[in-house]
């Protein structure tokens, strides 16, 4: 039986997009996993309790994930919460500063619905700190989008063989 990977994230400058498509070659990898990628404005309930998995990721904004993300949280919690226990996620920030404060929140959301690390945020610090550095289109290098790669095809290998 097949199980499903459930990505969804926001991006404004591409660097989120960059490192969830790297995350997906990996998860697309392996066998016997579907893998489902959503922008947070379009996933809702009923594609969370058909998960078996999730990443969910975000660009840092003013040291908190995105409103976009947050707002996909908002919709789904009270209607996920108690039905998706003990399932594994991963986290992807794109930061400009250090990206802790988005991978905390998403953590405490996690946390509540009782979801299980499978590992710790993958933080991508793309150092932008001026106004234009911020809104200009982001690349992400190839040793942090091989690091994507590699959780999604761990996090989708879990999944596969049950592990999680």
């Amino acid at each position: 039986m097949s199980k499903q990977l459930l990505v969804v994230y926001h991006s404004l400058t591409g660097g989120t997009t960059q490192m969830v498509e790297a995350a997906c070659a990996g998860a697309d990898a392996e066998d016997g996993v579907q893998v489902r990628v959503l922008r947070a404005a379009l996933a809702g309930v009923d594609d969370v309790l058909g998960a078996d998995g999730y990443v969910f990721a975000t660009p840092e904004n003013l040291a908190s994930m995105s409103g976009q993300l947050k707002d996909f949280f908002d919709r789904t919690y009270y209607g996920a919460l108690d039905r998706i226990e003990g399932r594994p996620y991963a986290a992807l920030v794109c930061a400009g500063s250090d990206g802790a404060g988005a991978a905390r929140q998403i953590a405490r959301i996690a946390t509540g619905w009782r979801l299980k690390a499978v590992a710790e945020p993958l933080i991508v610090c793309t150092h932008a700190q001026t106004p234009q550095a911020i809104l200009a289109p982001k690349r992400i290098g190839a040793d942090e989008l091989e690091r994507c790669r590699a959780l999604g095809e761990a996090l989708a290998a879990g999944l596969a063989m049950g592990v999680f």
